[in-house]
């Protein structure tokens, strides 16, 4: 099945139909038991499939919100806070790890209010990804939904230090996607890198809407 349209002529109701098709019900409970192609960039280093690491991971859960806009569809980021002990300063998605009792969609939506102040109300969940394996030791469920046009972003200092939106036609465009690599913690690490203006998108954000990009129009 081919996407109905380029990612920059698609309109929300497009998406809603495409991840209908595509997208995952649920969150996979054992997509790291074989190794799948359609990962981001988190097999490029054998982390996904080695079995101690996957059974060590901390579960975690990450919302994508896409922003319907009259000149496009746009994906909604976060800067993290400077002040944060880990993934300072990056460009992010709401979202951390569960709590106790918590489902990744509880998580997912809990941390997008806790940090940006999204009500519930205002998300329509579409679908989800693969899960995402940090090298920092986070199993991560990434949540693809539509947010409300309406909704302003009040992002919370302790955690975000700003809020903003960047073409989904942009993001989805392989041309885009930078495969570089850095030394950390004695190993050469590869990672997708999508820079957009004054924005260096990378990591783990970067690996999941490369996932997105992979599960929608390829």
């Amino acid at each position: 099945m081919s996407a109905p349209f380029p990612p920059g002529e698609m309109t929300a109701d497009d998406l809603r139909r495409l991840a209908r098709a595509r997208l995952a019900p649920a969150p996979a409970a054992d997509a790291f038991s074989s190794p799948l192609a359609r990962r981001g960039d988190h097999t490029l280093d054998g982390l996904a499939i080695d079995p101690q690491v996957v059974a060590a991971a901390r579960p975690a859960a990450v919302l994508a919100p896409i922003v319907p806009r009259p000149d496009g569809l746009k994906v909604l980021l976060t800067l993290r806070s400077a002040q944060l002990r880990s993934h300072s300063g990056q460009v992010a998605f709401p979202g951390g790890k569960l709590d106790a009792g918590e489902t990744p969609q509880e998580t997912a939506l809990r941390e997008a209010r806790e940090e940006i102040g999204l009500a519930p109300e205002q998300v329509e969940p579409l679908g989800w990804l693969d899960p995402y394996l940090t090298g920092t030791g986070y199993r991560v469920a990434p949540l693809v939904a539509l947010i409300d046009p309406a909704f302003s972003p009040r992002p919370n200092p302790a955690e975000v230090a700003d809020a903003f939106e960047t073409p989904f036609a942009f993001l989805m465009d392989p041309a885009n996607h930078r495969l570089e690599e850095r030394q950390w913690r004695g190993r050469v690490r590869k990672f997708y890198a999508m820079p957009y203006g004054e924005r260096y998108i990378w990591g783990v954000t970067a690996g999941i809407l490369r996932n997105l990009y992979e599960r929608l129009f390829t």
